[in-house]
């Protein structure tokens, strides 16, 4: 999971990005997230699907369509949306096709990493997206209104 963060990264994003726009409710359209995260909608296509896939999010069609959250954000992890975003489970394979040899490697760094990911795992599985709503807003980030203001006479 370290060595492979972007994708991981524009995952965690995405869902932020849903969470904070449109949650249960609201839905955020795929040119919407593309624009605000500056993101090709092409590259992020098979990212929404393996989430669609993965049910963190819905994918509601029609002219208002477009994705939610799958559950309450507080439900979610952000290691569930990282292991998702890597095609990974509860494991990461490791073939040795990946890297260095030698016995350094596999002695020394090859347990190393592996203890680094099981605390980076621990750290991201505490994790929600509730939580980093609640960083959003103590970083002075104002969520949208869920209707929009009319002002009619």
């Amino acid at each position: 999971m370290l060595i492979r963060r972007d994708r991981a990264m524009v995952a965690v994003t995405i869902m932020l990005d849903i969470a904070f726009h449109a949650g249960r409710a609201g839905t955020v359209s795929a040119a919407d997230l593309a624009e605000r995260l500056g993101l090709a909608r092409r590259g992020m296509e098979p990212l929404l699907q393996a989430l669609s896939r993965a049910e963190l999010l819905d994918s509601v069609r029609g002219p208002r369509g477009g994705y939610r959250l799958g559950r309450p954000r507080r439900d979610i992890s952000v290691a569930e949306i990282a292991a998702v975003a890597v095609g990974i489970g509860a494991a990461e394979p490791n073939d040795g096709n990946d890297g260095p040899v030698g016995d350094l490697q596999t002695k020394v760094i090859d347990g190393l990493w592996d203890e680094l990911d099981q605390v980076a795992r621990i750290a991201l599985e505490s994790l929600t997206l509730d939580d980093l709503i609640k960083r959003a807003a103590a970083k002075g980030l104002r969520r949208p209104s869920d209707e929009p203001i009319t002002f009619a006479i």
